[in-house]
């Protein structure tokens, strides 16, 4: 096999539960680092792809062969630190070269103590996952190279992502408050349950007028109702949707009292559950910015965002009947038929499996946003009229 070195860094291994190996050279910080192995087709957002706590306990594979051009800036950042699990590049970039860089891809990765490794053919390693599905994986260099049979053994033993319940080990560790507006007036107040929030997501609710108060995970629905809320977010997250019990427990109670809601990605995941459907883990996800979904409601087709591994179960040409009303699927994946949204039609709650914050990617489905404003305007008439 082929392998592209870049001077002065050491040999670096990657290693698939399978066996299967590629070898290159460290990036980032020298040692071991173990995660589920995704692969991810977007050609520009790596700073978003990284310090997205969805991607917690995963190793990503960038298919793009180029990374690092536009080095690293505070701006981008989708929250306070680098959670991804290793990273694989083919090339990183020599230069930085961007006027809001403020250092290198490089040299952040070491400063957060990532694993990584480039000079590696990221095209293989892709059709592999393509047609094995997202394995276990670790990433060895330096003191932690050791003989092949040991590292796929070190790789086996370590869990899946199956099982997995990781919101706890991503949120806020106190509740927190985003004002409306950057400080300007206030339309509505919503909670948020942190499950792995990135910041573009509370930007663009602020943004439009929206009070936000950011609760952690291991919130309860005493805490949610103290706040006398107009509206209910649940954020993106890592890990397996069947764990977040306590989440669908927090969503019924507000489904319950009929207060808007919107799940976005793992919120997505969790109202499901909530309202009685089942999850799976498909077989190497969706992450990349180029998926066109379709809103069956219009027929529009939007190129979206995604960063997710699990998705929902539900019938998708029929109305189900839950015990908070009636349910329909309101959006799917052209790619592979994948229920990319549901829409509650007795009670104001609505959810998308997709990023409609989009950062980075296409801003088709920004107008999301603007929906749940306008669920939670609705409401308010309602009860005025009340």
């Amino acid at each position: 096999m082929a392998v592209i070195t870049t001077p002065g860094r050491s040999p670096s291994l990657l290693v698939l539960e399978d066996g299967r190996e590629f070898r290159g050279r460290s990036y980032g910080a020298t040692g071991q680092t173990f995660g589920e192995a995704v692969f991810f087709t977007g050609m520009t957002g790596y700073q978003e792809t990284l310090t997205d706590p969805s991607y917690h306990r995963q190793i990503v594979v960038q298919t793009a062969p180029q990374i690092g051009n536009t080095g690293w800036n505070d701006e981008d950042d989708e929250s306070s630190r680098i959670w991804v699990a290793g990273y694989v590049v083919r090339e990183p970039a020599r230069l930085a070269s961007n006027w809001r860089s403020r250092g290198s891809l490089d040299d952040e990765l070491v400063r957060h103590g990532v694993v990584g490794i480039s000079g590696v053919d990221t095209r293989a390693i892709t059709r592999h996952l393509r047609d094995r599905g997202a394995l276990r994986a670790g990433i060895f260099s330096g003191a932690a190279l050791a003989d092949v049979d040991v590292l796929v053994d070190r790789v086996r033993a370590r869990p899946g992502m199956v099982g997995a319940d990781l919101a706890g080990e991503v949120t806020a560790p106190h509740p927190y408050t985003a004002p409306a507006g950057g400080g300007g007036d206030r339309r509505f107040r919503v909670a948020a349950l942190d499950l792995g929030v990135k910041r573009t997501m509370l930007r663009e609710l602020t943004r439009r007028g929206v009070e936000v108060c950011v609760l952690p995970a291991h919130a309860d629905a005493e805490d949610l109702f103290a706040l006398e809320v107009d509206g209910v977010f649940v954020s993106n997250g890592p890990g397996d949707p069947a764990t977040t019990g306590h989440a669908a427990r927090l969503v019924r109670a507000a489904l319950e009292r009929r207060i808007p809601l919107f799940g976005i990605c793992f919120g997505h995941q969790v109202l499901g559950r909530a309202l009685g459907f089942d999850t799976y883990k498909l077989d190497f996800g969706h992450h990349g910015v180029n998926l066109p979904v379709k809103d069956r409601r219009t027929g529009r087709v939007e190129i979206t965002s995604h960063n997710h591994g699990f998705a929902v179960r539900a019938p998708l040409d029929e109305v189900t009947r839950t015990p908070f009303g009636r349910v329909e699927v309101s959006h799917v994946c052209l790619n592979d038929g994948v229920i990319e949204g549901l829409r509650c039609l007795d009670v104001p709650a609505l959810s998308l499996q997709y990023h409609p914050e989009a950062a980075a990617g296409p801003h088709d489905a920004a107008h999301s946003f603007d929906e749940f404003v306008a669920t939670m305007a609705a409401s308010t008439s309602e009860a005025t009229r009340a």
